[in-house]
C-alpha cells in the first residue's frame, strides 16, 4: 500500500487490474485503517481515472453478495451524495414514484456518511426493514414494484471501511463507487453526480457496462436534477443542458429543497410528499427526477409525458400505495 500511495501522491494512475486488486485487498482486511483512510481520500486531490474506476467497480461487484434478482427491465435511481447541499431525499422519493407509475425499481443505497441523512437512514426511520433474503426481495419487487438493497448487507467485505468513512466524514471515492455497484445490476440507471467531470466519467463506465443510463449533474452542484438552475443530462444517445422552464417548472430556491436535520425529520418530509402534503417545490423536484428515470426506461416517450406519469403516480396515491405494500410485507 505504501508504494501505491507514493505513486498516487505523485499523480500517477493505477491500471484497471491494480485498482481491482487493491480494493480486493482492502475488502479482505489486509491494510490498517490509517492506510485505508489515506487511500480513500487521495482521490480528492486529483480526479479518479477511467481505468481506476472500472477496476474499483470490478472489485466491489466481485466482493458483493448476489441478491438473486433479475435486473433486466429494472432501474436504480441513485446519487453519489457528497454534494454538500443537504437536500431532502429526492432520489428515494422519486424511486417510490417510479414504482407507483408501474415500473420495476431496484434501489441501492446506504447510510449517510458525507451527508446528514442517506437513503437507508430515512427508510429505517420510516419503518422499512432491510434484508438480503432473495425470496423477500423478489416478493417485494413483484408486489410493490420496488425493493431496496441496503449496501452493508450486500458488501460485507467492506464492513471494516465503514468506521473509516464515518470518522473521515468527508467525500471519498466510495461515494463515486456506490451508484455503480448495485449487486442486482439493473439494466437501467439514473445516476446523479456531484461534478461535471464525474458525470462524463459515469457515462463512459455505463457505456462500457452496456447499460441504458441517464447521468445528471446540476450546474450549481446538486447530484440530481434540483431545478435550482440548469442541469446537464447525459444519456446513451444525447448530451443536453436542461433548464427548469423548458420542462414546465419554475426555478427553485435551494432553501425549498432543504432536508430534515435528522432521519426522523427527513422521514416526515418523505411521508408528507407521498400524502400530497409536501410543498410544490418538493413535488416538482421529485417529479422531474422520476420523469428522467421513466424516460431512461422508455426513451421513446417525451419528457412531458414522463412528467405527467410521475404526477399521476403521486396525485393518485399510487406511490403511497407502493410504500404501504412494502411495509405490509
Amino acid at each position: 500500500m505504501k508504494a501505491l500511495l507514493n505513486r498516487l501522491y505523485e499523480h500517477d494512475y493505477l491500471s484497471r487490474e491494480e485498482a481491482c486488486q487493491v480494493l480486493l485487498d482492502i475488502g479482505h482486511g489486509q491494510y490498517p485503517d490509517v492506510q485505508v483512510a489515506a487511500f480513500a481520500t487521495v482521490f480528492n486531490m486529483r480526479a479518479i481515472g477511467h481505468e481506476e474506476l472500472l477496476g474499483f467497480r470490478d472489485a466491489l461487484l466481485q466482493l458483493s453478495l448476489n441478491p438473486g434478482l433479475e435486473g433486466e427491465g429494472s432501474i436504480d435511481i441513485v446519487g453519489t451524495g457528497g454534494d454538500g447541499k443537504h437536500a431532502f431525499n429526492i432520489s428515494t422519493t422519486a424511486a417510490l414514484v417510479v414504482a407507483g407509475a408501474g415500473y420495476r425499481v431496484i434501489k441501492h443505497g446506504s447510510y449517510g456518511v458525507s451527508s446528514a441523512v442517506g437513503s437507508s437512514d430515512v427508510l429505517m426511520a420510516m419503518g422499512y426493514t432491510f434484508t438480503n433474503d432473495p425470496d423477500t426481495l423478489r416478493r417485494q419487487l413483484d408486489s410493490a414494484g420496488i425493493c431496496f438493497l441496503h449496501a452493508p448487507l450486500f458488501h460485507p467485505a467492506l464492513k471494516a471501511v465503514v468506521p473509516v468513512r464515518r470518522d473521515l466524514a468527508t467525500r471519498t471515492f466510495f461515494n463515486i463507487l456506490g451508484p455503480l455497484v448495485n449487486p442486482a445490476q439493473p439494466s437501467h440507471q439514473l445516476l446523479g453526480t456531484y461534478s461535471l467531470e464525474l458525470s462524463r466519467l459515469y457515462a463512459h463506465v455505463m457505456q462500457e457496462a452496456g447499460k441504458r443510463y441517464a447521468v445528471v449533474y446540476s450546474l450549481d452542484g446538486y447530484d440530481e436534477a434540483s431545478l435550482t438552475g440548469p442541469f446537464k443530462l447525459r444519456t446513451n444517445s444525447s448530451e443536453l443542458l436542461c433548464y427548469p422552464e423548458e420542462l414546465g417548472f419554475e426555478t427553485l430556491s435551494p432553501d425549498a429543497l432543504r432536508g430534515g436535520s435528522d432521519a426522523a425529520a427527513s422521514a416526515r418530509i418523505l411521508r408528507q410528499i407521498l400524502a400530497e402534503e409536501g410543498t410544490l417545490a418538493q413535488k416538482s423536484a421529485v417529479m422531474v427526477n422520476a420523469a428522467l428515470a421513466i424516460q431512461c426506461l422508455c426513451p421513446e416517450k417525451t419528457m412531458e409525458a414522463c412528467i405527467a406519469e410521475a404526477g399521476v403516480s403521486l396525485e393518485s396515491g399510487a406511490a403511497q400505495r407502493v410504500w404501504n405494500k412494502l411495509t405490509d410485507q
